[in-house]
């Protein structure tokens, strides 16, 4: 009754709709549409001047910076103009859109750009627009072709992965002694950043002379243990050391999805005479579904920029046998100085990318639908 009092005797502000005249807006919409205009008519300007088609342009892509801010500030005071109070509101958001817009979607139609571009650092001509070439120089790359086909062998471990995580995420999640240091010493290596481990696992542990691993395949009988002589034993050298880095995280995004099912289901279950292996199939599993895939997909994303360890360990090598698109990209940077090529490869994968994430969202979303629906 106190509290009823208490709501009873406090002021209610409520924000009504604000009126705006009509004049106000046109000049809020006219405003943005004129700071846009500039921005394309610069933008189109700069890239058609570069590209040599006309001979009037600038000589930066420092008018297009400025008329990007001018189109930002135009776009926070038309907001105001056009909306009121909810325009102010929507000024706390603008900043979010306009870094996203200059630090992804800028940048991405600028590598667009220098794609079609010939641009060799190593050569004194500078940057030339070259059309098609450098598709047509990509048709015919086996090395990146390779890389591909590489990329997709180590996306098919990551089942294998999530396997091995998931095990020991149930072992975790079980009644053990020391759980909690397991739980710590599981999770190491993944604090140690990719270069670490490729210098204390690959160029240490594996080292086919005076490593340890090496030493004791030698005590096994294994007369030459050179773990990164053959293509396939070094897609699986690489793969194990991957893997070791990032079995842990997925571990404990699964540990987590396991410590959230409610224990009365289990314990319902098992006083209905559910054994172990019942209740592991019909009930847990079932339940980490959702947490299941968020971490399968996490792990594919991380997959497809698989770089660090091939760089340090093999630099692509034997023979371009363990590279995947992302290292082969940065050799095309690196040893070839060819920032053109290097960077049509580098959409042309963004694409490749987007088209696969696009399907297996869509896939995985159909299929908990209809099981759902089942």
């Amino acid at each position: 009754m106190a509290n009823s009092l208490a709501l009873d005797g406090q002021k209610h502000y409520k924000i009504g709709i604000e009126h705006i005249p009509v004049s106000r807006k046109r000049v809020g919409r006219g405003m943005i549409l004129l700071a846009a205009l500039i921005l394309v008519v610069v933008f189109l300007i700069q890239i058609l001047y570069k590209t040599e088609t006309i001979t009037v342009g600038f000589d930066t892509w420092r008018p297009v910076l400025y008329a990007y801010l001018l189109w930002a500030v135009t776009l926070a005071i038309g907001q105001v103009l056009i909306r009121g109070e909810l325009g102010k509101r929507s000024l706390f958001l603008l900043p979010a859109l306009l870094f996203t817009i200059s630090l992804v979607i800028f940048p991405t139609f600028f590598g667009l750009y220098i794609a079609f571009t010939d641009w060799n650092l190593s050569s004194f001509e500078g940057r030339q627009f070259n059309g098609l070439d450098n598709f047509r120089e990509l048709l015919q790359d086996s090395y990146y072709w390779n890389a591909l086909k590489n990329t997709v062998y180590y996306i098919a471990t990551v089942a294998v992965e999530f396997l091995m995580a998931f095990a020991l995420a149930l072992l975790l999640n079980a009644q053990i002694r020391a759980r909690k240091f397991f739980r710590i010493a599981f999770l190491m290596p993944f604090m140690l950043s990719p270069v670490a481990i490729s210098w204390m696992i690959g160029k240490s542990l594996m080292e086919y002379r005076f490593g340890p691993a090496a030493t004791f395949a030698r005590f096994l009988g294994w007369d030459t243990p050179a773990f990164f002589s053959t293509p396939w034993l070094a897609r699986i050298s690489i793969e194990v050391m991957d893997g070791w880095m990032f079995i842990p995280f997925m571990m404990i995004l699964l540990l987590a999805g396991l410590q959230a099912i409610p224990k009365d289901i289990l314990e319902a279950a098992k006083i209905d005479g559910a054994n172990a292996r019942q209740s592991l199939f019909k009930i847990v599993l079932p339940l980490m579904i959702p947490v299941s895939i968020t971490v399968i997909i996490l792990r594919i994303i991380f997959k497809l920029k698989l770089a660090d360890i091939v760089i340090n360990v093999t630099a692509g090598g034997p023979g371009g046998a363990t590279d995947t698109v992302t290292s082969y990209i940065y050799r095309v940077y690196r040893e070839r100085s060819n920032v053109g090529y290097g960077t049509m490869l580098a959409e042309i994968y963004l694409i490749l990318i987007i088209i696969f994430m696009l399907t297996l969202l869509s896939l995985v979303n159909r299929w908990r639908k209809k099981h759902q629906l089942a």
